[in-house]
């Protein structure tokens, strides 16, 4: 099952599919498709981390706050 959302970019790339074609294949890919989905897999990973980090940076000011002594 192919994923229309590659499909999509991949129709879309115009001129940009040679030059793509060719970053894919320097990179190891073997087809344009496999290239773009571990692409927005890692767009997805980075996404992820970035939240999480968020929740721990809110987690640790909000557990500094019920620290001090007068609240």
């Amino acid at each position: 099952m192919q994923n229309q959302e590659i499909l999509k970019i991949i129709e879309n790339l115009g001129g940009r599919r040679n030059y793509e074609e060719k970053k894919a294949s320097k990179l190891g890919f073997n087809s344009l498709y496999a290239y773009f989905e571990d692409k927005i897999l890692k767009q997805q990973k980075a996404i992820e981390e970035e939240e999480k980090k968020l929740e721990t940076e809110q987690m640790q000011k909000s557990q500094k706050k019920k620290s001090c002594s007068c609240c």
